[in-house]
Formats: C-alpha cells, sequence, structure tokens
C-alpha cells in the first residue's frame, strides 16, 4: 500500500533506445555484428549517445587516463566545450582486453555513483574473464541502461525503503515474486533450447536409424558409436515423456524451481541426442566414405582446427607466458599439425589412408595438445602465483574447468566422433584453458584483494573531472 501510495505521484520512467551507437574498437575483439543491434536495443531512462571503446594496453595502465587521451585527440566531442567534464547526454563503456580493465564515463547529467559505476562494470566481468569481450560490453551497457537516471522510485534505495516500510512479509512476498519471474525466463529458455533440439531429432529419426544400420561394426569407432546408439530410441523415449511433461506445465509452473530443474533435464537430453544423431550421421559417411565423406571429416577436425586457430591469442593474452619454452611447443606443433592435416586429408581422398587410420592420427594429435596444453598450465601458474596456496588455487581451478566443475554453464557436446566415444574432459582444449586460466587469475587476484577501482585520470589528466572510474577483472 505505501509502495502504491509513493508511486501514484511518480512521473512514468522513459524507455528510449540510444541516440547513437559508436564503436571504437581499436583491440580488434568486438564481433560489431551482432554488438551494435544488440546496443540498439536496450531501453535507457533518457536518451543517450553511447559509445564503446576498446584498446590492448597493460597490467599497469590507467584506462582513465587511456579514454582520456583518445577522447582528446580523435573524438573532442565526447568532452564538455569547457574541457573538464564528459559532454552531456554521453556513456561510454571502455575495454582492455589485455591490460585486463573495464571502465565506464558519463556526463555529468548521466552521473551515477562509484558504486553504481561498479556494478555496471561488475556485471560485465564474468563474460569478461571468459574472453567474451562482446557479450560482456553488451551485459555491462544492458547494466548501465538500467542504473542511469534511474526513477527514483526504481532505485535500489527506494525499493530497501519500502520493503522495510511495507515490513517483513512484503519483503518476502517481493523476493518470492522476483524469484518466481527470473525462474519463468529461465525457464521458457531452456524449453526453446529443448524444442530445437528434439525437432532436430524427430525429424532426422528415420535417416539416424539408417545410418546407423550401415556403421561397420568392425571398426574401433563405428564400434563404439553403434554401441551409443543402442541406448539411443530409449534416451528418445525418455526425452519424449520428458517433452509432454515440461509442454504439460502451465505458466504459473515455470516459476517453480523444482519444474526449471525438470525443463533444464529436457534440454540437456534434447540436447546430447542431436548432437548424437548427427555423429551418428558422419560415422556413417566417413566409416564407408560414402559421398558426403568430405563434409563429415571436416565435422571431426573443427575441434582441433579451432584448438589451433586459438593458440596464438591464448599465448599473446597478459598472463599467457608467449615467450616461454612451453609456448615455444606449443607453436612448433600448431605448425606441424596444419601440415599433418592437409597430408591426413589429401591420403584420404587419395585412398591411402583409411579412415580408421586418419581417425587415429586425429586421436594422437588431440591428445599430445592435450598434454602440451597441461605442460603449459603449470608454467603459467608458475609464473602468476607467488606461492603454494596461489598455485594450488590456480590449478584447482584449471583442472576444475577441465572436468566441467561449473555447473553454472549450460552442458554442451562437441559433435564429433571422438568427442562421443571419449568423455568431454579427455581432451584439454584451448577454450578450457583460458575458462581454466582466467578462473584462476581471478581467484588469486580475490584473494589477494585486488581489482579496485581507480577514479583518476593521471598525470595527464590535468584539471579534467569527469565522472568515471575503471577497475580490473
Amino acid at each position: 500500500m505505501l509502495t502504491a501510495f509513493l508511486l501514484g505521484g511518480a512521473a512514468v520512467a522513459l524507455a528510449v533506445p540510444p541516440v547513437s551507437v559508436d564503436i571504437q574498437d581499436t583491440a580488434g575483439v568486438l564481433d560489431r555484428n551482432s554488438l551494435v543491434p544488440a546496443l540498439e536495443r536496450l531501453d535507457f531512462h533518457e536518451p543517450t549517445r553511447v559509445v564503446v571503446y576498446t584498446y590492448n594496453g597493460r597490467e599497469a595502465d590507467n584506462l582513465n587516463e587511456e579514454v582520456l587521451r583518445f577522447a582528446r585527440t580523435r573524438h573532442p566531442e565526447w568532452i564538455s566545450p569547457d574541457g573538464q567534464k564528459w559532454a552531456d547526454g554521453l556513456f561510454i563503456f571502455a575495454l582492455d582486453p589485455v591490460g585486463r580493465h573495464v571502465g565506464t564515463y558519463m556526463g555529468e547529467d548521466r552521473k551515477v555513483s562509484l558504486e553504481q559505476r561498479s556494478d555496471i562494470q561488475d556485471a560485465a566481468k564474468d563474460l569478461l574473464r571468459d574472453a567474451q569481450w562482446t557479450e560482456g560490453t553488451i551485459a555491462g551497457v544492458r547494466r548501465a541502461a538500467e542504473l542511469i537516471n534511474q526513477p527514483w522510485y526504481r532505485s535500489a534505495a527506494f525499493v530497501v525503503t519500502a520493503w522495510v516500510a511495507g515490513g517483513l512479509a512484503a519483503l518476502g512476498a517481493a523476493a518470492w515474486l522476483i524469484v518466481r519471474v527470473v525462474t519463468r525466463a529461465s525457464c521458457r529458455k531452456q524449453l526453446e533450447r529443448g524444442d530445437r533440439s528434439y525437432a532436430n531429432v524427430s525429424m532426422d529419426l528415420e535417416v539416424t536409424e539408417l545410418n546407423a544400420g550401415t556403421i561397420p561394426a568392425s571398426s574401433k569407432y563405428g564400434s563404439q558409436v553403434l554401441e551409443k546408439h543402442r541406448s539411443f530410441l530409449n534416451r528418445y523415449n525418455a526425452a519424449s515423456e520428458l517433452s509432454n511433461r515440461v509442454h504439460a506445465l502451465g505458466g504459473r509452473s515455470l516459476g517453480s524451481r523444482k519444474n526449471l530443474k525438470l525443463v533444464r533435464e529436457y534440454a540437456d537430453a534434447a540436447a546430447e541426442l542431436d548432437a548424437l544423431d548427427d555423429v551418428i550421421a558422419d560415422s556413417n559417411a566417413l566409416l564407408n566414405r560414402a559421398g558426403t565423406w568430405p563434409t563429415a571429416w571436416d565435422r571431426q577436425l573443427a575441434p582441433f582446427r579451432n584448438d589451433l586457430a586459438g593458440l596464438e591469442q591464448l599465448l599473446a593474452k597478459r598472463h599467457g607466458q608467449g615467450d616461454s619454452a612451453t609456448a615455444t611447443a606449443l607453436r612448433s606443433f600448431r605448425d606441424h599439425s596444419l601440415r599433418d592435416i592437409e597430408r591426413w586429408t589429401a591420403e584420404l581422398a587419395e585412398g591411402r589412408m583409411t579412415p580408421e587410420n586418419a581417425l587415429d592420427q586425429l586421436y594422437d594429435a588431440r591428445s599430445r595438445l592435450s598434454v602440451l596444453l597441461q605442460e603449459h598450465a603449470e608454467t603459467v601458474i608458475h609464473a602468476f602465483a607467488k606461492n603454494d596456496r596461489e598455485a594450488r588455487l590456480m590449478r584447482e581451478q584449471m583442472e576444475g574447468a577441465q572436468e566441467g566443475a561449473d555447473h553454472r554453464r549450460q552442458r554442451t557436446y562437441e559433435p564429433s566422433i571422438l568427442g562421443t566415444v571419449y568423455p568431454s574432459y579427455y581432451f584439454f582444449s584451448v577454450a578450457t584453458f583460458n575458462s581454466g586460466l582466467n578462473s584462476g587469475v581471478s581467484s588469486v587476484n580475490s584473494a589477494r584483494g585486488g581489482g579496485g577501482s581507480t577514479t583518476g585520470y593521471g598525470s595527464s589528466g590535468g584539471s579534467f573531472s569527469g565522472s568515471g572510474s575503471s577497475s580490473g577483472f
């Protein structure tokens, strides 16, 4: 009742898209095709010009100083006419993927508190630590849109005051409502994921059975794929039952945590079947050298190629120890492997290598890469950790990433023959290494008490006092 009374005199909040979106990606890490439309769809409380600026710096850099330098030399329109503040109506999201800093800057009429600036930066950090630069930027700007010029009745202070005034019962009811809204949204997202996969499996069901019927059981790989297929129909029937159960849920039921677990179980089961039916088709095509075997072979190579392509970025990143002996071994292995891939493919096409032997070669190469990555992980850990405790913490994070210990992430399946025959943690991938390294560095920095905000603009800032700050991630 108190909330309704207070809101009675409040002006309706505006919901307006950005006046403009300016991307200055000097670091070359953003996907402009997905970033710009995503930012243009955001709703701000007041018309706001959005700028995203990236550059490759160093850990010791002051991102605030760099953003101001770039604005003064390249974009003076970002600065107020008196040269002392950021221009009115402006919001800047800045990112240094190498120095690992993120910053937020805004005109005086868009200014938020230091705590809220940290909130905006924190909204992006989990994604940025995982090198998801575009997604992290979207998350940060989305949070800025929620906080900049936020109406008083939407502020955290007001909400807390209203809840306290309403008593513990009102607080409990509001918390319950929020949890249900968030849970319902998660349910719908998982339901869409499951339905996409389930539809693919259902449409290809007959073809999948035909493919399985011609996979050579005498093949080492074929026999293991067939072993997986033996339970395919039972798993499909189980997924069908789950589909019926989740689609029988009403809209209100999707707000239950228990039902979210059920919907996620359905989505995971359908996704695994969707990956497996692709593997069955590829096994049939490759092992029998059917007309589509080159496409099937390319899919087997794809995870390995992705690892090789990502090595240089891994080694070039901060704390990547790109000048170490283990980094040299990785680069040498990459160059040798790229030549091997061409040779294997040519010999397959000419009939000088059997599909079975080609998969053996690929298995050996991916196993060797796993060993090299594990050796390089030790190099990185010894270089960054200052003591045994920090080394142990980093090692736990690396091992946890390889074993898939982060249950918050959506389950994924590698749609390849090797990925089906061997468990997901068998091969140590570059993506897993990156995730483990980012988590390890973040955990150690948190233990050291780092990551605080920087508000000044350095020695070159002069009398500039625009609203802004940056922090590490």
